[in-house]
């Protein structure tokens, strides 16, 4: 079980059945009246596709300014360049704005910091090397707002500065020529999500005011891949940006983008998904920055010649599979290190080391915060400084939570869920204790738990039809305000578990009634996932169509797999006939020798429930926990007199049983001695019985 608690899942079905008489197939139907939609024209937001950006550039502060001093560098012949990051969002972005001032006839170069020499954002040393080549502006993508010192010093070298971003601010601006970003406290733009490209994007819009439709039609798909990199809120100006994209990618201009779609095997797929782009292009592109060749993936986007293009898009491939050797080895050196730290630690996960490479910690921080459910911070150490990368979990806010620890950083940038900072290696301990401390504030002292927002709970599972998985790509692209819908199948079977990809992954068959589904889960093994054929299981999932030698068919996704808390026709029977004996209720002598366990079964559950109580307390569901109590008992009726035990358990103080949320947490009381004997409930069976007995006297 990946995910510690399930939330969400029902929905208004009175609103689902408006939408589904408006013509809206089933599911799209569940899903949109899940998210809060309850009439066809509240589904609007959700679904429509604008075909053109909703807002002028120019009501970004500054923007006015930017245009001036470029539109001033074109007309003079200075030399240009534009000043980039090393991620997928700083690389398109870097290769947009390139792109389009050189078909301006402008001399323009590029500069992308290596992430392992230099770091990240604007450094004194590239803006001297850049003044030594003979720029005279230097425009910023992606980076620069936090740039207050670099923006004094390109000005004491006589470089201009524009920058354009869209991370967070600090509360002094740089000094430059135009500082356009649209978190500006006083930016009156009303979106205020675009990702560095698209920054990049409403600046060239605003350069080539005359020709819009033109300049979005070529750029839109390097928009939109970087908009989907940088995990950007799916919604507004982004969707717009992604649909374009999306919809124009296979046929691009950009020759290298083209090699790189058939070296993924993208090109011949048919329609390009965002989640293709999250998952197959984007991580290839930023490989390149991870392993510190940023600028090969801008020189493959760059590149007007063809072979060119296919050499690099291999070498961008192949940099894509040592990145991956690379992570999984830090990543289990980080497990390592959790696996040995104290309880009070692990509320936000500080990790440092000197043999971590720093272009992956940020990747392997992600994982680390899936995994452990809580923010993550890795560092590399080098020479007594470390450079660290920062994921979060549960909407916890990392810049603000970098800003309370500023005193400990030598300096930070970042947004409020992906984060970078440089701190001092005797800092560590220190700041770990701290930011433990915000985390542990943020959850009121709780610690962290994994929680799996679920859409809809399949109640009619024969809906699931190939046309209605098409349906649902209505609601692409998905991302950040608009995810992948998750379902759910309550109570399902497990027919058959097999492991596939050499042992890495699990395929699965499942069943519900008369429907059955073929189902896979990625990075799990059945060893891991505890379960095997005749289960009885919890599913969460995505909906999609598998393609195999020309045959289409629904498949799930497997997002998490738990041993079913929804109690099946028999389970349910027994759980209300403990309840009605526990309140008071009639109970038949047939049913009274269901009900009575066996002094051995008496031993056996508490022998049991030792074993499980030996750590602490037991949290989980009550279902599974009966299940596993029932497979400890010989003899019939296991699991009615499991659950029953509990209770007699109970009364005689032998164990507390409190509900928590939607689990049951079990304490022992050690040292405690009872009748069974002398339990109510015990007595109400005995006398029973004892009536039949005189009966059939």
């Amino acid at each position: 079980m990946r995910y510690d608690r399930w939330t969400g899942g029902c929905y208004d079905s009175a609103a689902a059945e408006r939408l589904r008489a408006a013509g809206y197939p089933a599911l799209l139907s569940a899903v949109l009246a899940a998210r809060g939609a309850a009439v066809p024209e509240e589904t609007l937001p959700m679904l429509e596709r604008e075909r053109r950006l909703s807002h002028s550039p120019l009501l970004m502060r500054d923007m006015d300014k930017a245009v001036s001093r470029i539109e001033l560098a074109l007309s003079r012949g200075e030399k240009m360049a534009v000043f980039g990051d090393y991620d997928v969002d700083g690389i398109t972005a870097t290769v947009l704005l390139v792109d389009y001032l050189r078909r301006r006839g402008a001399d323009c170069g590029f500069y992308i910091p290596r992430r392992i020499e230099e770091g990240y954002g604007l450094g004194c040393d590239a803006l001297r090397t850049l003044h030594d080549r003979g720029v005279t502006l230097v425009i910023t993508v992606d980076c620069g707002i936090t740039g207050v010192e670099e923006a004094r010093f390109a000005r004491q070298l006589g470089m201009d500065l524009v920058i354009t971003d869209h991370h967070e601010c600090k509360d002094t601006l740089p000094d430059a020529a135009a500082v356009v970003d649209p978190r500006r406290p006083d930016c009156p733009y009303p979106f205020k999500h675009l990702a560095g490209v698209g920054v990049a994007l409403k600046l060239v819009l605003a350069l080539g005011e005359q020709k819009e439709d033109a300049i979005f039609a070529r750029y839109c798909t390097l928009a939109a891949i970087g908009t989907v990199a940088d995990v950007m809120r799916m919604s507004g100006e982004n969707r717009t940006i992604v649909c374009r994209g999306l919809e124009a990618i296979s046929n691009t201009d950009f020759l290298g983008l083209r090699a790189l779609l058939r070296e993924t095997g993208l090109l011949d797929k048919g329609e390009i998904t965002s989640i293709q782009i999250g998952f197959v292009l984007a991580p290839r592109i930023n490989a390149a920055g991870r392993m510190g060749e940023a600028e090969l993936a801008a020189s493959l986007l760059l590149t007007d010649d063809s072979a060119q293009a296919e050499g690099l898009a291999r070498q961008l491939c192949d940099l894509n599979r040592e990145r991956q050797a690379v992570e999984q080895e830090i990543f289990a050196q980080a497990v390592e290190q959790i696996e040995a730290m104290p309880a009070g630690e692990r509320s936000a996960l500080v990790l440092s080391s000197e043999v971590w490479h720093q272009g992956v910690v940020g990747i392997v921080a992600s994982r680390l915060s899936e995994k452990y459910s809580c923010p993550s911070f890795m560092i590399h150490l080098q020479n007594g400084m470390g450079k660290g990368s920062c994921r979060s979990y549960g909407g916890f806010n990392l810049f603000s939570a970098l800003e309370s620890c500023s005193d400990l950083l030598v300096d930070f940038g970042g947004h409020a869920l992906a984060a970078g900072f440089n701190i001092r290696e005797e800092n560590i301990p220190a700041f770990r204790q701290r930011m433990n401390r915000c985390v542990r504030d943020y959850c009121n002292g709780e610690a962290p738990v994994s929680s799996l927002e679920v859409d809809v709970i399949l109640r009619h599972p024969e809906a699931v039809t190939l046309e209605e998985v098409e349906e649902l790509g209505r609601l692409e692209p998905y991302g950040a305000g608009n995810n992948r819908p998750v379902f759910a199948l309550m109570g399902a079977k497990v027919e058959s578990v097999q492991s596939v990809g050499q042992n890495r992954h699990m395929k699965l068959r499942l069943s519900k009634g008369a429907c059955h589904f073929d189902a896979i889960f990625f990075s799990v093994t059945p060893e891991e996932c505890g379960v095997s054929a005749g289960s009885r299981v919890d599913a969460a999932f995505y909906l999609q169509i598998n393609e195999f030698r020309g045959v289409s068919s629904v498949q799930l996704q497997m997002i998490d797999l738990r041993p079913s808390v929804e109690p099946s026709g028999r389970e349910r029977e027994c759980l209300e006939l403990v309840a009605r004996l526990v309140r008071g209720g009639r109970v038949s002598g047939r049913e009274a020798q269901r009900l009575l366990p066996g002094r051995e079964q008496f031993i056996a559950l508490w022998r049991c429930l030792e074993r499980l109580g030996r750590d602490g307390p037991v949290c989980c569901h009550r279902l599974p926990l009966l299940r596993r109590l029932a497979a400890a008992l010989d003899g019939s009726e296991s699991f009615l007199r499991a659950a029953f035990g509990l209770e007699v358990f109970a009364e005689r103080e032998l164990i507390s049983l409190t509900d928590k949320d939607d689990r049951l947490v079990l304490r022992l009381r050690p040292g405690r001695r009872a009748d069974l004997e002398q339990c109510p409930y015990m007595g109400r069976l005995r006398q029973v019985l004892g009536k039949e007995e005189k009966g059939d006297r």
